[in-house]
């Protein structure tokens, strides 16, 4: 007898439903739509700000809502608006900003909000534009001039895994920290805010829990939605310490792997 399909799908974006090329492919955007018209539940969780949604709500044909910023903003996809925000506070920003320079003096950093981002002037992410990415450079005095959804801290000449631990070290009882990229971009948000609280959150307003969810992803930023999610695939391009987690493992993301699930899933 074969079991029922999931009422809740929750995958992450780059690295796992989008491929190398910054593309979503037609396999996997019909396997998306497979979900809502099924009747179940499609959320998108991505570290990515909202204002870098607007091609993937196109790409999904406007299907679900969007945890983004690793759990810091709600997103709707259909109408591609802002629904909620879990902020950092302007003194837990500069009282972070300041234990890190302590511990890595070569961090750069910048502070993200719902509509933008501020930076510092050395914040170059190895040359790309980032006022092109929608941010401003700022006195790194003024970082902290108002709450973000989250804080970056960027090392151009370090290793993400030993850079994430020193950071955890130094202000974990401030903010929630983790990275998502193979550089050393650390990624900050409130405490206790992390993709799995943001997904946990939403099932919960609509009388789901775990054993509900379905899960995928390809980072250490996926590590508490994957966790939590009483079922959980790794794509074959995950990070290693996702690899070791997850219930479930599937094709990489040039490969379709979550659609290759889906398409099982909901026949």
């Amino acid at each position: 007898m074969s079991q029922p399909s999931p009422r809740v799908i929750a995958t992450d974006l780059d690295g796992t439903v989008v491929r190398s090329d910054g593309t979503i492919s037609a396999r996997t955007a019909a396997a998306l739509a497979r979900v809502e018209r099924a009747g179940a539940m499609l959320v998108m969780v991505t570290g990515r700000p909202p204002r870098w949604m607007a091609d993937v709500a196109t790409a999904a044909g406007h299907h679900g809502v969007a945890i983004c910023a690793n759990g810091a903003v709600l997103y709707d996809l259909h109408t591609e608006t802002v629904l909620e925000t879990r902020e950092i506070e302007p003194a837990v920003i500069a009282e972070a900003v300041g234990r890190l320079r302590a511990v890595a003096p070569g961090l750069r950093f910048a502070v993200e909000h719902p509509t933008g981002f501020v930076f510092e002037s050395t914040y170059n992410l190895e040359r790309l534009d980032v006022e092109a990415l929608g941010g401003r450079s700022v006195d790194p005095a003024d970082l902290a001039h108002r709450s973000g959804t989250k804080l970056l801290a960027f090392d151009p000449n370090g290793d993400p895994d030993v850079l994430t631990a020193t950071a955890v070290e130094a202000v974990g009882d401030l903010v929630t920290v983790t990275h998502s990229s193979k550089r050393a971009l650390l990624e900050m948000s409130a405490h206790g805010v992390t993709k799995a609280s943001a997904l946990a959150a939403l099932c919960a307003e609509h009388g789901f829990g775990p054993a509900d969810v379905t899960a995928f992803g390809d980072m250490p930023n996926d590590l508490p939605m994957l966790t939590w999610a009483g079922v959980s695939y790794g794509v074959a391009n995950a990070h290693p310490l996702v690899l070791a987690a997850v219930t479930h493992k599937t094709s990489a993301n040039d490969d379709d792997g979550v659609a290759e699930v889906l398409e099982r899933l909901y026949p």
